[in-house]
């Protein structure tokens, strides 16, 4: 990642020693800063787990490279480097106590030795009972100051680097150490150690980590380790991401542990896990976010079951193995499917009904029937895979529909695996016959898992399938192993809770008049609930208020029904829980590709795309144009014309294009968490793969890049960073639509680092300055703040 050019300022001393604590809960933040002595010896560096190491005063670096290109500045000093070489994280939660152990090593890899301090902002709502760091072993002195006195100093440095990357710190309080050499080509590790009591809203314990502060280094850092183990009196229940995917390991009701693991990363946004605790068989939690008064409101509903320690408490179910063993299938991938379908065999549980299904030209199976699973049974059936061979068609219709009609009765839950890598060439091979009648067949409500092996398949065709069988589709991509992929899927399914399970909101006091109180809620159908897997539901809602949710499902053939009390607010003050918005947003785009892809054009559909997908930013293979940065966010009715320009793309059922398109719109659907900034897609009309990176997202509000198209830069000697006229302006969506010339009455104009500058930073919120404080020194930016249009400069 290119850092934007170094350049010299004033050098300012280190900031004095604060003496009191800010008391409240603690979220911990932190970055590095560096600044020249004024002596002109080696830099000081104000630190907080990431090193920004320059030679003269200038902007910190950024992870994610301008969109425009910025000339390089000749400088006479050498800059100096450093390199993060590993940031672990330790935290044992009991109960609302998090004890945190954080370990980081860094390298000093330029000519000139460091001399470095560690800064640690502190957020409104922290508190600290305990905090020791370590620099090599020794205790390294530090002071707390409050957020006043931090407030000035941020502002110091801001105005003496001329870069505003702290703005969005501004109003919290720090921790600062003394300093510390760091010689030329040395390592270096800081150990943090503190204790924090945690937020609790609504139930839900909030836990926050500071990973976004990785943000102003230039370098990736080599390995990112987080491990936290809870343990609570209570059930814990539900254990949630927003922000990562992360793996989580529950030893009994009581205990989990949850990891995330990187390497060669550089995190943009904070690591964030909620977690609740409950005695019921199912615990859930509701998170509602609502941001505008005109607006339906947001809501996410957290569920889970009880872990089930006894295998005797669990539900027996019904599974069918339906495997093509067609000539494509020689060789690797028959070895593959077999080895697939021998980890389930062996995982299956007592009381299991099971089969297998092969299908080429010719469909045989196992047995005759579903047969009870026991160890007679399983060795049987191992002894019936391990002869399975590859050989002749693939007849897609007959094996499913036979398959189907194997099932007798839905007083258990009934599952189909359904494995091919090719198209159907021979029985029936229409597309919509085949879906038509897998749906026919499917009387007991078996769900439908299809796994689509390599490019060959028509994903178009599994998908409709896979939605028209309640289940989900699932493609392994060339070169990637069949089994993981079977056993991932199978490890979430293999013991059902509750089944058929509808969610229900009543709203205390308010009458609809048979209007449902939440609506738009993914996934649409019923579902089942499983064992150690969380059920994330997202939906909207009209009115504000206390409310029941009501979970109803099926245990064998007995009716259940829960229910939950939840609070739908009625106006959101900050974006704490914004993600609950976006999260919605992206399993709504993925609905709506859906139904372009399964019931073809619709004008309607493709409009609201468009909105979504440049509202909040969020990249598909049919607006990506969204990155196109050389031209100005494109008007409503051109969007909407590219992109039904990209969406007979979808016509594509096979191939890489067909495939991946279809996984595209999986993970839409399934979404547990905010995308990656590094998430890429390959446009579908050019196949040029672009990246969310090319469009910055701050909360729930983007920023596109574009040129000034009616000015000319002049021609000077001096920096284009300070030639407004060769300067690229940034614009928001509210300010998308504004000239500069045109609608100058309804601007202000502010000039960067100036006393106006600095009032309006006190203004604004964290999330306002957040968006500041990513402007780059070759930027203008036209922003719109409280219905004020500010242009600063």
């Amino acid at each position: 990642v290119r850092s934007p050019p170094v350049r010299g300022g004033a050098a300012a001393p280190p900031p004095p020693p604060g003496t009191s604590m800010n008391h409240g809960r603690v979220l911990i933040w932190g970055l590095l800063i560096g600044l020249t002595n004024a002596g002109g010896s080696a830099p000081v560096i104000w630190a907080q787990g990431v090193l920004i190491i320059t030679n003269h005063l200038g902007p910190l670096p950024r992870p994610i490279a301008p969109l425009q290109p910025v000339p390089h500045v000749p400088i006479s000093a050498p800059v100096s480097a450093y390199k993060i070489k590993a940031l672990r994280v330790q935290a044992t939660i009991i109960e609302q106590v998090a004890r945190v152990h954080v370990s980081q090593s860094f390298v000093n890899t330029g000519s000139q030795p460091l001399e470095v301090q560690f800064l640690f902002p502190l957020p409104e709502d922290g508190a600290i009972d305990s905090l020791m760091l370590l620099v090599d072993g020794q205790e390294c002195l530090g002071k707390l100051v409050p957020a006043k006195e931090a407030r000035s100093k941020y502002e110091a440095i801001v105005r003496s680097n001329k870069d505003p990357a702290l703005l969005e710190w501004m109003g919290r309080g720090l921790f600062q150490t003394s300093v510390f050499p760091v010689p030329p080509g040395a390592e270096r590790k800081v150990v943090l150690h503190y204790n924090q009591l945690l937020r609790k809203d609504h139930g839900l314990t909030d836990f926050v980590f500071p990973l976004s502060t990785a943000r102003y280094t230039s370098h990736a850092i080599d390995k990112t380790e987080i491990q936290i183990m809870l343990e609570s009196v209570s059930d814990i229940k539900n254990i949630y991401s927003p922000t990562h995917a992360v793996d989580i390991k529950r030893s009994d009701a009581q205990h989990a542990v949850i990891t995330l693991s990187s390497t060669n990363d550089v995190p943009t946004s904070d690591f964030r896990l909620l977690f609740d605790v409950d005695q019921g068989q199912i615990g859930a939690s509701v998170i509602s976010y609502k941001p505008k008064d005109d607006e339906e409101g947001y809501f996410l509903l957290l569920a889970s079951p009880r872990v089930q320690t006894h295998a005797a408490d669990r539900l027996p179910k019904a599974v069918l193995f339906v495997i093509d063993r067609s000539g494509s299938m020689a060789g690797k991938k028959i070895e593959q499917a077999k080895s697939a379908v021998t980890f389930v065999i062996n995982n299956l549980h007592d009381g299991d009904l099971f089969n297998i299904v092969a299908y080429d030209n010719n469909v045989e199976s196992f047995l005759p029937a579903l047969v009870k699973y026991d160890e007679q049974t399983r060795k049987a059936a191992l002894g019936y895979v391990a002869g399975l061979s590859s050989r002749g068609g693939t007849d897609i219709h007959q094996s499913l529909t036979s398959a189907l009609h194997q099932f007798t009765d839905n007083t258990r839950p009934n599952y189909v695996l359904f494995l091919t890598d090719g198209l159907p060439t021979t029985g029936v091979t229409d597309e919509t016959q085949i879906a038509a009648g897998s749906t026919a067949a499917n009387t007991f409500r078996a769900r439908i898992l299809t796994f689509g092996v390599g490019y060959d398949v028509n994903s178009r065709l599994l998908d409709r399938i896979a939605r028209d069988g309640s289940g989900r589709s699932e493609y392994v991509p060339p070169g990637e192993d069949i089994e993981t992929h079977v056993s991932a899927v199978y490890g979430n399914i293999s013991a059902p809770v509750l089944t058929d399970v509808a969610v229900k909101f009543e709203l205390e006091g308010i009458n609809f008049a048979g209007e449902p109180a939440v609506n738009r809620i993914y996934p649409k159908a019923n579902f089942d609930l499983f064992e150690g897997q969380q059920l994330v539901v997202v939906g909207r809602y009209k009115k504000p208020g206390a409310a029941k949710v009501v979970i109803q499902g099926r245990v064998a053939s007995r009716e259940q029904q829960f229910d939950f009390p939840a609070n739908l607010i009625e106006k959101s003050h900050d974006e704490r829980d914004a993600f609950v918005e976006k999260l919605w947003v992206m399993r709504r785009i993925g609905e709506i590709i859906d139904q372009l892809d399964l019931s073809g054009n619709n004008d309607e559909l493709v409009t609201e795309l468009v909105k979504l997908s440049t509202r909040y930013g969020i990249l598909t293979p049919y607006t990506s144009f969204l990155a196109d940065e050389t031209l100005r966010p494109l008007a409503n009715q051109d969007a909407i014309d590219r992109t039904q320009r990209n969406l007979p793309a979808l016509s594509e059922h096979s191939g890489r294009s067909g495939v991946g398109q279809r996984a595209a719109k999986g993970e839409f659907q399934n979404a547990q968490t905010l995308p990656s900034p590094a998430k890429t897609f390959r446009d579908a009309k050019t196949g040029i793969v672009v990246t969310t990176d090319s469009v910055r997202q701050y909360g729930n509000q983007v920023v596109y890049a574009r040129k000034i198209l009616n000015t000319q830069p002049a021609e000077t000697t001096t920096s284009p960073a300070d030639d407004t006229a060769a300067q690229q302006i940034v614009v928001t969506p509210e300010t998308a639509g504004l000239d500069l010339e045109t609608d100058k009455d309804r601007i202000e104009v502010i000039e960067r680092f100036t006393e106006p500058y600095f009032v309006l930073i006190h203004s604004n919120t964290f999330a306002e300055n957040k968006i500041l404080s990513q402007q780059r020194t070759d930027e203008r930016l036209l922003i719109s703040l409280r219905g004020k249009n500010y242009l600063v400069q």
